[in-house]
C-alpha cells in the first residue's frame, strides 16, 4: 500500500515537472542577434512630435543596431509643450526607461542629476563610450560635469550663444542697409525709421512673447548672474544693470516711435507678418534655415561675441537612467549613434530611397573642401512626398557633426560650426553650477514675478521707468538679494578652488 501510494506521488510529482518544463518552453524567449547575443530593448524618452513614419524608420533602425551591438529601441515622443511636465512624472514615479533627452532649458538637466536621476557615466566613457567621448569637443564633456562627474551625453553642436538680428534681405538691398555693421540695439534705430517711412505694410522690428532684450551676462538662475566681461564673478540682478536699464529704455523708444508690433509682449510668431528684423539665436549659415522656415531670403549680424556659458554647452544632452537594467547597452548605443555615419543619417532623415537620396556636391565644392575634417562624400535631397512624414529636430538624437549636409547647405557646413566652436570664448562663469537649495523658495517665486513684468519690459510696451521699480519690489519681496549673497558665496568659493 505504501509502494502504491509513492508510486502514485512520484509520477504526480514528474507529470508537474514536465508540465512545468512544457510551459517554460511555451513562453517567449529572449532575441539573439546573429553573433547569439541577446538583444535588450532600450526605452529613449525624446522631446518632439511623434512623425508618421517614426516607427518605420526605428525598424529599420533595430534591424541594423540589433545584430551590431544587441539593441532595439522603443522611441516614445513627448510633444514640446508637454515634455517637461511629462519626464517629472516619469522621473519622479520610478517609470522604466533608459535613455532621455534633456538639456538646459527643458527636463533641466542640473535639477534632475543633483536629485540622483541620471547615472554617472564616466567609467562607462572610458570602456564602452571611449570612441565618442574622443570624438566629441572635450567643452562639451567639461558642460556635462556637475561636481567633477558626466551624467549626459552631448549632442555635438554650435557650443555657445549667439544671439542675432535677422533681416529680411529684400529691404537691405532696397535700402542699401549695412547689416553687417549693425550689432547693438542702438544700430538700429535709424533703419528702422526708414523702413517705418517707406514701408507701411512693414513691421520694422518684429518681437514675440518670446522674445528677451540682447543681455550681456550669463543668467545662471534669471534674472541673476554674472556680466560676460566682468573677470571679478560679481554677482547682479540684471535689471540692476546700467545696460540693461539703458535696453529697456531703448526699447521703450522703439515702442513709442511705432516700430515694434503693439501685441509684442503676448504675440506668437506669425510668418506671414512683413518684418524688417527680428531676433534670432544663431549659429553657422543659420540664415539658411530660417529662409526655408520663412520662405524668403534673409541676412544677419551677431549682437555680440560668442560666449560659451554652461546653459549653451547643455544645450542638447542625452542622459541614461540612473536605474537603467541596461546602462552597458545604452553607452554602446549612444556610442554607435554619434560614430556610425548609416545609423545617424537614418535616425536623422529617414530611410535613404523613401525620405531622401544621396545627392552628389559640386565639384568646384568638393576641390574647396580638401582636406577639411567633417566633410562627406554626399549631400542629401528630402523627398518632397515623404519629407513631411519623418522631420525630427536633428540634435535631439546625437551630435550633427556626422550627418550628411542638406542639398542647399554648404558642403563644409560642419567644418564651419568646428571652426565657430572653436573660436567661441568661454564666459567667466563657465564651470560654475549653482546649487539653489539654500534658496530654493525664493527662487521659486521669480518666474511669476518676470512672467508678470519680463515680456512687456523687454518688448518696450510698458514704461521701464513706471514698471521697473514695480518688478525690482515684487523680486526684493521674494528675496533676490538672498539668491544674490548665496551665489556669490557659492562662487567665491568656486573660483577659490580652480
Amino acid at each position: 500500500m505504501k509502494f502504491r501510494m509513492m508510486k502514485k506521488f512520484t509520477a504526480a510529482a514528474l507529470a508537474v515537472v514536465m508540465a512545468a518544463g512544457l510551459l517554460s518552453g511555451c513562453g517567449k524567449k529572449a532575441d539573439t542577434n546573429e553573433n547569439g547575443e541577446e538583444v535588450v530593448e532600450l526605452t529613449w524618452y525624446q522631446v518632439g512630435d511623434t512623425q508618421k513614419d517614426a516607427q518605420k524608420v526605428i525598424d529599420k533602425a533595430n534591424e541594423y543596431t540589433a545584430e551590431k551591438i544587441g539593441v532595439k529601441l522603443k522611441v516614445i515622443n513627448v510633444g514640446w509643450g508637454d515634455y517637461n511636465q511629462k519626464m517629472q512624472v516619469v522621473i519622479n514615479t520610478g517609470d522604466k526607461w533608459d535613455m532621455c533627452f534633456t538639456c538646459s532649458w527643458s527636463n533641466d538637466y542640473l535639477p534632475n542629476v543633483n536629485k540622483g536621476a541620471f547615472l554617472e557615466l564616466d567609467e562607462l566613457l572610458q570602456s564602452d563610450g571611449k570612441e565618442m567621448f574622443e570624438a566629441i569637443d572635450s567643452r562639451f564633456w567639461e558642460a556635462a560635469k556637475v561636481k567633477g562627474k558626466i551624467y549626459g551625453v552631448p549632442s555635438e553642436k554650435e557650443i555657445g550663444s549667439c544671439p542675432m538680428w535677422v533681416f529680411t534681405k529684400e529691404y537691405v538691398d532696397k535700402y542699401d542697409i549695412p547689416y553687417e555693421d549693425i550689432h547693438t540695439l542702438e544700430d538700429l534705430e535709424p533703419w528702422l525709421q526708414v523702413i517705418k517711412e517707406n514701408e507701411p505694410e512693414v513691421v520694422p522690428m518684429y518681437l514675440t512673447k518670446d522674445y528677451t532684450a540682447p543681455t550681456y551676462m550669463d543668467k545662471i538662475q534669471d534674472p541673476v548672474g554674472i556680466e560676460y566681461d566682468d573677470e571679478t564673478l560679481t554677482v547682479k540682478n540684471i535689471f540692476e544693470t546700467e545696460k540693461m536699464k539703458e535696453t529697456l529704455a531703448t526699447m521703450r523708444k522703439y515702442y513709442e516711435a511705432g516700430y515694434i508690433n503693439k501685441d509684442a509682449a503676448t504675440a506668437s510668431d506669425d510668418k506671414s507678418v512683413k518684418r524688417f528684423v527680428t531676433k534670432g539665436d544663431g549659429q553657422p549659415y543659420a540664415e539658411l534655415t530660417w529662409a526655408e522656415t520663412l520662405g524668403y531670403e534673409v541676412v544677419s549680424s551677431e549682437i555680440m561675441e560668442t560666449k560659451v556659458t554652461n546653459a549653451s554647452a547643455r544645450g542638447a544632452l542625452t542622459a541614461i537612467n540612473k536605474n537603467s537594467e541596461h546602462p552597458e547597452k545604452a553607452i554602446q548605443f549612444l556610442n554607435l549613434l554619434n560614430t556610425d555615419l548609416y545609423l545617424r543619417n537614418l535616425l536623422n532623415y529617414g530611410i535613404e530611397g523613401e525620405h531622401w537620396e544621396k545627392a552628389e556636391p559640386d565639384a568646384e565644392e568638393v576641390k574647396a573642401a580638401e582636406g577639411m575634417s567633417y566633410i562627406y562624400d554626399y549631400k542629401v535631397k528630402l523627398n518632397d512626398e515623404t519629407k513631411k512624414d519623418y522631420s525630427v529636430p536633428y540634435w535631439v538624437q546625437g551630435g550633427l557633426f556626422n550627418t550628411y549636409v542638406l542639398e542647399n547647405d554648404p558642403l563644409d557646413k560642419w567644418n564651419t560650426f568646428k571652426e565657430f566652436n572653436d573660436a567661441s570664448e568661454a564666459a567667466p562663469s563657465f564651470g560654475f553650477d549653482f546649487d539653489l537649495d539654500p534658496v530654493s523658495t525664493q527662487v521659486a517665486g521669480f518666474r511669476n514675478v518676470l512672467d508678470e513684468f519680463g515680456k512687456s519690459l523687454y518688448t518696450g510696451s510698458v514704461d521701464p521707468d513706471e514698471y521697473l521699480p514695480k518688478l525690482q519690489k515684487k523680486l526684493e519681496a521674494t528675496g533676490v538679494q538672498e539668491v544674490i549673497d548665496e551665489m556669490q558665496k557659492q562662487i567665491d568659493e568656486w573660483k577659490a578652488s580652480k
